[in-house]
């Protein structure tokens, strides 16, 4: 019996036979690796990277949130600092060229993203960021399932395990045809039992298509019943299942984790997934890695610095330090990227929070992240222009899917001709709005 907390399915394997597979040679040389982080409920971006060079940003404005100059911390550009709960995120992104300071300068720091005709509804706004698609409500298919089918061939049993979502339901930007796993640790994807019962019962690979014990030798043997109706779909699932719990029971059975460098993950569930995170890149071939942060969805009692989105954006900063630090050995080959779904309102509201809006603030880092802040400077930012939208919030500057497009070439190496295929429309997109499509050169 599978465990309870496996929280996963497969789908026919035979979906995928149409694939390129010399893309997917090329892809399997590939050393590089993503973690995504969705920060559910829409981060409030001017209270995340304060804009302190706009007049606007005020105590009139913002007379409880508003957060005075001393104690935010400096980026350097004379014009953007960020909310001090986020101080462990300096450590990735000082550098002498940036603010004076001795480090990697490896963060980006990238304000005002979002799309045209932003939809301000948690569900829709959600789903177009993971889809890559906005305006598709219902499409259950994620751009970073579309990325991995595009490059790998999903019938290798060698690929069962490309990603995986750490969470307690199932992420919509790795939903595909091919389910990929979704579990809160690796621990839970395995037989229920002891760690030798369930060692045993997923038993060994047959050899020669003969031998072979337990669930692996089930299906890695001669296929029986061959032209049985369904019988290709159960064997292909089963080999593919068995592949993946073979991959990760290896991963539990190298032991308990400790982290690298003096990385200290947080003692609550977000640092305890992120620790997740980095067993699984260290400890297999796992090429994409993503979870959720919720909290952000603050109409009511923000607070200034220490309050509920202050402690939010101390856990994301504190993550992202963990993952510096532990990931050191593979630091060239990372990028840790977060997402939220819009922004919110320039001006508090009488509840002492902000409501939905449109432009979002995110963060990239990695050893080919070029480090710096980006759209948010006197010369990318006009003096009142938080007010630009409606009168009532600031307005995006660059599309996310810019961002991702970035990401998909730069880090993972894909050719620019192939991001229809991953994001669907985007030369489209990138025809009718050039300059929310224009890179911002954050990767090298």
């Amino acid at each position: 019996m599978i465990g309870a907390g496996l929280g996963m399915s497969f789908a026919s394997p035979m979906g995928m036979l149409s694939h390129n597979l010399a893309a997917a040679d090329s892809a399997a040389a590939s050393n590089k690796r993503m973690i995504f982080i969705f920060q559910r409920g829409g981060n409030d971006g001017i209270n995340t990277v304060i804009p302190r060079g706009d007049s606007e940003y005020n105590s009139t404005t913002r007379p409880t949130l508003f957060i005075p100059e001393a104690l935010a911390l400096d980026l350097g550009n004379n014009f953007a600092q960020l909310h001090p709960r986020m101080q462990p995120m300096m450590e990735i992104f000082n550098h002498s060229s940036l603010n004076g300071q001795d480090g990697p300068g490896n963060l980006a720091v990238i304000h005002r993203v979002g799309y045209s005709g932003q939809s301000r509804s948690h569900f829709s706004s959600q789903q177009y960021w993971e889809n890559g698609i906005p305006g598709n409500d219902g499409l259950e298919e994620g751009m970073f399932y579309r990325y991995l089918a595009n490059q790998y061939d999903f019938t290798n049993p060698e690929n069962s395990f490309l990603a995986a979502g750490l969470s307690g339901s199932q992420l919509v930007a790795l939903k595909g045809k091919q389910a990929l796993p979704n579990f809160r640790t690796a621990n839970e994807f395995r037989l229920n039992g002891t760690q030798a019962h369930a060692r045993k019962l997923l038993g060994t690979q047959s050899v020669n298509g003969a031998g072979g014990t337990g669930l692996l030798g089930l299906y890695s043997g001669t296929q029986d019943l061959v032209g049985k109706k369904y019988r290709n779909l159960v064997h292909g699932t089963g080999q593919l299942l068995g592949a993946t719990m073979e991959t990760l029971q290896s991963a539990v059975d190298q032991g308990p984790y400790t982290p690298a460098n003096g990385a200290e993950y947080a003692n609550n569930e977000f640092g305890r997934r992120l620790q997740e995170c980095a067993m699984l890149m260290k400890r297999t071939d796992v090429k994409v890695l993503g979870l959720n942060i919720g909290g952000w969805d603050t109409h009511n009692n923000q607070g200034q610095i220490n309050g509920s989105h202050g402690n939010n954006l101390n856990q994301i900063a504190m993550g992202f330090q963990a993952l510096h630090r532990d990931l050191q050995d593979m630091w060239e080959d990372v990028v840790i990227v977060t997402m939220t779904e819009f922004g919110r309102t320039s001006e508090e509201n009488d509840s002492q929070g902000t409501d939905h809006a449109e432009a979002a603030a995110m963060f990239v880092a990695g050893g080919g992240v070029k480090g710096g802040v980006y759209n948010c400077s006197s010369s990318t930012w006009a003096n009142g222009a938080i007010f630009d939208k409606n009168g009532r919030y600031l307005s995006h500057r660059t599309d996310y899917r810019s961002i991702f497009g970035d990401i998909f070439t730069r880090h993972f190496g894909i050719d620019p001709d192939d991001l229809d295929s991953i994001i669907p429309a985007y030369s489209i997109a990138q025809s009718d709005d050039p300059a929310e499509f224009q890179s911002l050169g954050f990767l090298a």
